[in-house]
């Protein structure tokens, strides 16, 4: 009988695991994917990262026949470990799993219709406890079923494996892991390629399983690096506006909008009430209270990266929430740009204040 998933999809998928100690929840993740996942797949590709006895003895006990499991000499970290894992598969895709993860059902079809959907989709992420902070309902789905991102999180990643492969897969400047998924992400964005969450389609993430206690250090570490590259990933927008939908945007806002997603920023948009039509995951909407504004001013304060550095106000914005923005502005140094014509309409800059 032909394999489901290749009767779905008519290509082959790898699944990549990349290991480095936490035995227990290795075996979880392993014994999950082979099986929910194991009629669907070619290979589990398991690259073992020097890790300790007990879980380098674990692997070489599994008994799959789909498992096949390399050993590393020496810890080389996250990005080196899955590029070395891809580059023993011969698969269309690869579906890179944290060790830390858990599958509870066969996650593969919807993601590749996904990509049979969009032809410009370079990978796919499976929702999960991981996104349990977005109501997805507010988004705008594209293609079949998923939700644009322009920011890659490494749990669970279902890509093109020439893709990876042409990108350089992930970079080694990040060394034990953090941001080498953010980073392969951008460029992917850059390059024109699209990225994507699936809504529907759930995987759970412990979190943390491999790292231990030195995980903050790294981040820090990683998320400068990734910040000296792009340095525009740092410059967000505070968005005031009265009720509308995407709609009622001109294209040229639209746009304008956009070429900040591509950037790696963020619009945290204020309005009166609920919007349902939101762009993608890096797009959010809050009511305008003086609790939420507060909340996404100071949001940023101990990390660069998730401040608001820019204003933009709408001429029909509420009056106080205007006053107020502009003076906080002023204060902070913030840009400030007030629109002085309808937002249907071609946007005119009134000031801009730095």
């Amino acid at each position: 009988m032909e394999n489901p998933i290749m009767q779905f999809a008519a290509k082959t998928i790898d699944v990549v695991i990349p290991v480095y100690n936490a035995p227990e929840l290795t075996k979880r993740c392993i014994d999950s994917v082979v099986t929910y996942l194991g009629e669907s797949i070619q290979r589990v590709l398991v690259q073992d990262d020097a890790s300790g006895r007990e879980t380098r003895e674990m692997l070489d006990h599994l008994s799959y026949a789909c498992v096949a499991v390399c050993h590393s000499e020496k810890n080389q970290g996250f990005g080196l470990t899955v590029n070395a894992a891809v580059s023993r598969s011969s698969a269309y895709y690869v579906l890179i799993l944290n060790s830390d993860t858990e599958v509870n059902r066969n996650i593969l079809p919807q993601l590749c219709a996904a990509f049979d959907a969009d032809a410009k989709l370079a990978a796919i992420i499976p929702a999960g406890n991981s996104y349990d902070n977005f109501d997805f309902s507010r988004y705008v789905l594209r293609g079949e079923n998923y939700i644009q991102t322009h920011y890659l999180r490494g749990h669970a990643i279902l890509i093109r494996r020439d893709i990876f492969q042409a990108m350089g897969g992930f970079d080694a400047a990040f060394g034990r892991g953090y941001y080498e998924d953010i980073d392969l992400g951008r460029r992917l964005d850059l390059s024109g390629w699209r990225l994507g969450v699936h809504p529907n389609v759930h995987i759970y993430h412990k979190g943390a399983g491999s790292f231990g206690g030195d995980r903050i250090q790294l981040a820090r570490r990683n998320r400068a690096v990734y910040l000296s590259r792009y340095p525009q990933a740092q410059q967000n927008i505070l968005l005031l506006s009265d009720n509308c939908v995407l709609t009622d945007f001109s294209e040229d806002f639209l746009e304008a909008i956009e070429q900040r997603f591509h950037a790696g920023s963020s619009v945290y948009w204020l309005t009166p009430l609920p919007s349902n039509q939101l762009i993608c995951l890096q797009m959010y909407n809050h009511p305008q209270r003086l609790r939420s504004v507060i909340h996404i001013l100071l949001r940023g304060w101990k990390r660069a990266d998730r401040r608001v550095t820019e204003i933009w106000i709408m001429p029909e914005a509420s009056f106080l929430m205007r006053m107020l923005l502009t003076v906080w502005a002023h204060w902070q140094g913030l840009k400030l740009l007030v629109f002085e014509e309808s937002i249907t309409k071609k946007s005119v800059t009134k000031h801009s204040v730095r």
